[in-house]
């Protein structure tokens, strides 16, 4: 996992990470941020480093969302949040098969052709297994940040693991996690 790229750009899980999570949200009167996210993002921005959004929304595939839904419920994470650098949203169900489902690496490598950086420049901050699989996947740092909803066993198997965004930034900003000493 690379901890020798220099950091340039930390992406986030948008539901469970930035905003509290509402299953097949396709309503923006819903967005509610996650307690500290606009103080994190202020941090990673004040770093002058890149942020992005990747997202799965199977409510698409699974017809209960439209794709204007989920760009409606962005807009409003940007309102409340501050614009991001690049957003990936994958479309697809489970059973799809697809490369950009997370815990597939395709949203993050997409994302590092939109930003012109390498995978190993990249942080992905998320809630569940799925989240730190793609980053380990793409050759990207991951951080785990836990909600009920998070699986002790996702948490035994994250390399790092934060109690809040705030410190899952501030470890970021800090160094890399082999510098950290990443818990166990």
């Amino acid at each position: 996992m690379g901890g020798t790229g220099t950091l340039k750009a930390v992406l986030f899980d948008r539901d469970g990470t930035l905003v509290v999570d509402v299953p097949y949200n396709g309503d923006p009167q819903l967005v509610r941020p996650m307690a500290g996210a606009l103080e994190a993002l202020d941090r990673v921005r004040a770093a002058g480093l890149a942020t992005g959004v990747l997202s799965n929304q199977s409510g698409v595939a699974r017809g209960l969302l439209t794709l204007d839904q989920v760009a409606s419920v962005n807009r409003q994470v940007e309102q409340l949040l501050g614009p991001f650098d690049v957003w990936e949203i994958c479309p697809h169900g489970p059973e799809d098969g697809c490369a950009c489902r997370k815990p597939a690496p395709g949203m993050i490598l997409a994302a590092c052709t939109t930003l012109d950086i390498a995978p190993e420049e990249i942080a992905f901050i998320g809630d569940i297994g799925s989240d730190i699989e793609a980053a380990t996947a793409a050759g990207s740092r991951g951080v785990l940040v836990p909600t009920p909803v998070t699986r002790q066993e996702e948490i035994d198997a994250a390399g790092l693991v934060a109690m809040d965004l705030g410190h899952a930034v501030e470890l970021l900003l800090a160094g890399t996690p082999e510098e950290q000493g990443a818990p166990a």
